[in-house]
């Protein structure tokens, strides 16, 4: 896993990953009538973000709510892979690009990384069954890397939330997130995500610990609340997804502000 990790980003750790929400889609209850604004909105984004040096780019329909559980339409999956095209013709080839589609519609977000020509994919409900904001969602992996082999998406990494945020995991709790992220890692996950209990907040030192302790070879990302005052507690994971941070106030409704991107780049990597 680590191998492959090491072929896709230039830093052994600490690697931003920006995030690029995208605005609410044609067929989701806050789409706003224009697609070609949302185009611009997320060209506008992806380059700020490669102005200001950060180490790779996620896409997300972040603002598609209230979500759909697994299956999306294919309006959505259409939009997506254009979203995902417009930002890879902006950000530079160095930069690994990826891609999230919520919620848990992973096989076409395999689809998109494909034909959109990204690197990787976030993955949720990826191992073990919980219950999400939309609903009982039951692991995917089998289903999934088996459709990867399938479409020949081989080289694209999935990464996969562990104990993810917006959710109950009473149904494991007599699972440690160590015991997790060694299913993850048994089933063939490129590496796992930790986060706070929601959006914006912070994950726990002690899990990446715990994490890292029980599977050393497996990449572990820190998928929420990284800031520049915090991201010194987690400098050993592999890398930090960024959005709240980004936009303006810290909230992921906000435009991402470019100072904001800038200070996180100068605290982590000091250019």
């Amino acid at each position: 896993m680590a191998a492959r990790f090491s072929k896709v980003f230039s830093r052994a750790t600490a690697n931003i990953v920006a995030m690029v929400h995208v605005p609410a889609l044609p067929g989701a209850p806050l789409f706003g009538g224009s697609f070609q604004g949302v185009l611009d909105t997320v060209r506008r984004e992806a380059e700020i973000y490669a102005r200001c040096g950060v180490d790779a780019v996620l896409v997300e329909n972040m603002h598609d709510v209230p979500y759909l559980r697994r299956s999306v339409g294919p309006e959505t999956t259409a939009c997506m892979t254009a979203a995902c095209s417009a930002v890879r013709h902006i950000v530079p080839a160095s930069i690994p690009c990826g891609i999230q589609i919520l919620a848990g519609a992973n096989k076409d977000a395999l689809a998109v990384a494909q034909a959109a020509q990204l690197q990787f994919i976030r993955a949720e409900g990826f191992v073990y069954s919980h219950v999400a904001d939309e609903g009982w969602m039951d692991a995917d992996s089998g289903e999934l890397l088996r459709y990867r082999r399938a479409i020949g998406a081989d080289g694209v990494l999935v990464f996969c939330d562990i104990k993810k945020k917006h959710s109950s995991h009473a149904v494991t709790q007599d699972l440690s997130v160590g015991d997790v992220a060694q299913g993850a890692e048994f089933f063939s996950s490129d590496g796992v995500i930790l986060t706070g209990s929601s959006t914006g907040h912070a994950a726990s030192g002690l899990d990446l610990r715990a994490v890292q302790s029980a599977c050393p070879e497996l990449p572990v990302i820190i998928g929420s609340g990284v800031t520049p005052d915090n991201w010194s507690q987690f400098r050993s994971a592999q890398a930090f997804v960024v959005g709240s941070y980004f936009k303006a106030g810290g909230h992921w409704r906000g435009d991402v502000c470019e100072d904001r991107v800038r200070a996180l780049v100068q605290a982590v990597h000091g250019s």
